[in-house]
């Protein structure tokens, strides 16, 4: 099969965790035999092409004129998505489907397939109305009714959860059929070779301190303010623990002053953004992860965490909700509540026997349920009913046209013979 992947994010332009869905699915869709075009945004340093271990990757630049805000620059970005797909459809020929990933590609999609009569598949990573809360000014709408018109556009939707399933038919009264839920997943070989780096620790913590480990962007939905509230109750009660924050983002000087209000700064130590394999080695030499988001579609970062073989605390919210099950392979805690966030990271650091048994079923779970070769599989298979579902569509619209015509054709018959019948009338008065 034939594939074409829009995104606006793709390694190594990495926003949030779109860019790793598309990454590590693409490089599965390749090794079962498919053919896959990847159609993204060019940012500096990077090549406009590259063939990326078989996925054929094009990055396309913005125009040179400054935008007037976020929307006008996706506006665009999307016009040169267009150009350069329909550059690579004219060269090579048209795909079978298109997979668009998120409301920032969608009038990309919607050209595309109105052009070329191209199916589109669409994965909703997540929604405005989830990550704000609600709908709350102009700007949030204008992306709410993208999201809609793309799930409208789209034969097939993608969601990574039951939660979010439920989200897009509330939000946007999609049919339950229409909705795919396939997971997200992880590279089951990340962690291969990987061991416990003493020295690489020692930047962060002491070797007494047992780490506390939050990876992610530092934005509200996050709940990273939740877990430095909860850092006084669990280091009254234990003492030897550090706080480490790996990340970047807009919160990043709200969450230091918090840290310095409480007088607890010794405790918490930001990195700023790691590279990817500083990550691998940061879960490695953690105690505790911990994701305590207030909104999670899913939450690819505690999938990670789990396959490292360091025990978990996640919010009892969204995607993170569906992968963990209390006391077996991971620990829960109330969305918003730095109280309970505490409770059940101190469980954690008091029980080495709980750990043990919980990151043993935590890799176990991954590897079974979140490994890309299933996940892809579950994909192709909604490529193949968008597919199914436009050739339907199509015929049905040939069969509704001949039968217009062959309706035309009799009117037009049964009109010719009235006339005729008229006229021989009045020819036989005259």
């Amino acid at each position: 099969m034939k594939i074409l992947m829009l995104t606006w994010e793709y390694p190594p332009r990495i926003v949030g965790g779109i860019s790793k869905v598309v990454y590590d699915l693409s490089h599965r869709l390749i090794k079962d035999g498919h053919d896959v075009t990847v159609v993204t945004y060019k940012e500096e340093g990077t090549k406009e092409f590259e063939n990326n271990k078989g996925v054929k990757v094009y990055r396309v630049g913005n125009y040179m004129i400054n935008p007037n805000n976020f929307i006008d620059w996706i506006m665009q970005l999307n016009f040169n998505l267009v150009a350069k797909a329909t550059e690579i459809i004219t060269k090579e020929g048209n795909f079978d489907v298109i997979h668009a990933h998120d409301w920032l590609v969608a009038y990309a999609a919607k050209a595309l397939k109105n052009s070329y009569g191209t199916p589109i598949v669409a994965t909703i990573h997540a929604t405005e109305a989830g990550r704000n809360s609600g709908i709350h000014d102009e700007t949030q709408r204008y992306i709410n009714d993208t999201e809609w018109m793309l799930t409208y556009e789209a034969s097939e939707v993608i969601v990574n959860s039951n939660y979010m399933k439920g989200e897009l038919q509330r939000l946007f009264g999609l049919p339950f059929e229409k909705i795919n839920v396939i997971p997200n997943g992880v590279n089951l070989t990340m962690y291969n070779g990987v061991e416990k780096d003493y020295e690489f620790r020692r930047q962060y913590a002491a070797d007494n301190e047992k780490i506390i480990l939050f990876v992610g962007r530092l934005v509200y939905e996050k709940g990273i303010q939740n877990l430095v509230s909860a850092m006084p109750k669990i280091l009254n009660n234990y003492n030897d623990a550090k706080l480490v924050i790996a990340g970047k983002g807009g919160m990043i000087d709200e969450l230091k002053s918090q840290v310095e209000s409480m007088g607890i700064s010794n405790k918490v130590y930001f990195t700023g953004y790691l590279e990817p394999k500083q990550v691998v080695k940061m879960y490695k030499c953690a105690d505790v992860a911990v994701f305590p988001s207030t909104y999670e579609p899913f939450g690819i970062v505690a999938l990670e965490g789990m396959l490292s073989g360091t025990p978990v605390v996640v919010s009892d919210i969204g995607g993170l909700n569906e992968i963990v099950e209390h006391g077996e392979n991971g620990m829960k805690s109330y969305a918003g509540n730095p109280n309970s966030l505490a409770d059940s990271i101190l469980t954690l650091l008091f029980d080495p026997a709980l750990c043990m048994k919980i990151a043993k079923n935590a890799k176990a779970k991954v590897k079974e349920k979140y490994n890309w070769q299933k996940i892809a599989q579950d994909t192709h298979f909604s490529y193949q009913k968008a597919i199914c579902e436009t050739v339907a569509e199509k015929q049905a619209r040939e069969i509704a046209q001949a039968k217009a015509q062959k309706a035309m054709k009799a009117k037009n018959s049964e009109k010719e013979i009235t006339n005729l019948l008229s006229f021989r009338k009045r020819n036989a008065y005259a």
